[in-house]
């Protein structure tokens, strides 16, 4: 048995322990997969030390990390990979021999995502709006495939500005800048990554004005349910290239399976899965 979590607030809609047990059905384990949500239990990012202990004495074989405690893991971790390192944030531990080793496959879940969906995308001027946990880790990523120029907005400016900060030193001066707002970061963007809740489910509705997208501009979407967003559906219509969030949904979960089970997913099997999985839910709630 292959015991596996989900920490977070708010996950009760997860796609993510169906594509974790599937996959480990088609490898011959039996996983099961256990949703940890803080808002069952009225609990916190403060009950870190007390789960992640429960998770060790219980054997599971790792756990994936979600908001609001891909930053607020970190100081209980004993290790972190070069990756989680560098952006600062964790979504899955992996559990080895009683130590509790933090990575992030957002970044790389990211990237395997949209280089296939847009292979040849202009990155020399690119705006991202979310700076957070998710944006942060995109951020990376994006410069790592070799943008010319990231411009960085969040709802947060001080947030924007260190991590601009702290690309520039990671990448060289001037790689990344923060901006005030969409409207200023658009103009001769080449694309356009969105990363923040905005278009969900629960929270509909576009991130920026429509009248700021242009045919010439690729858009890459992290919300993945819908797989349509409201952002997705106005850049559709006007021509532009689009990646939606599914890539990046896929690309983060076979990480996360090879590093808790040591074997490498089918890309194309959980991809397969992890789309009827949305068509039907989206079908259950027409």
């Amino acid at each position: 048995m292959v015991l596996l979590g989900l920490i977070g607030s708010g996950i009760q809609q997860s796609l993510t322990p169906s594509m974790q047990m599937q996959e480990g059905r088609e490898h011959g384990l039996r996983v099961h997969y256990q949703l940890i949500d803080l808002d069952r239990f009225g609990g916190s990012p403060a009950d870190l030390p007390t789960l992640l202990f429960a998770a060790k004495a219980m054997g599971f074989a790792g756990l994936n990390i979600t908001y609001p405690c891909k930053q607020a893991v970190i100081p209980h971790l004993d290790e972190l990979s070069d990756e989680a390192q560098a952006m600062g944030a964790v979504n899955t531990v992996v559990i080895r021999d009683g130590r509790l080793i933090g990575h992030n496959t957002d970044g790389s879940g990211w990237a395997r995502g949209f280089t296939r969906a847009l292979p040849q995308a202009d990155l020399a001027r690119v705006a991202l709006l979310g700076a957070g946990g998710a944006g942060a880790a995109i951020a990376h990523a994006v410069l790592r495939l070799g943008a010319g120029e990231l411009r960085l907005v969040d709802a947060d400016p001080a947030r924007a500005a260190a991590l601009a900060d702290e690309l520039n030193t990671r990448y060289g001066a001037g790689k990344a800048v923060a901006h005030p707002s969409a409207a200023s970061a658009l103009p001769g963007a080449t694309g356009l990554i969105h990363a923040t809740p905005t278009g969900m489910a629960k929270l509909p509705g576009l991130p920026l004005d429509a009248a700021l997208l242009r045919p010439d501009l690729w858009v890459s979407e992290v919300v993945y349910f819908p797989l349509e967003t409201e952002l997705l559906r106005t850049a559709r219509a006007l021509g532009c290239p689009i990646s939606d969030g599914g890539g990046m949904a896929v690309g983060q979960a076979l990480g996360a399976f090879e590093l808790f089970t040591g074997r490498p997913a089918d890309a194309a099997r959980v991809e397969a899965h992890f789309r009827g999985l949305v068509m039907a839910r989206m079908a259950a709630q027409a």
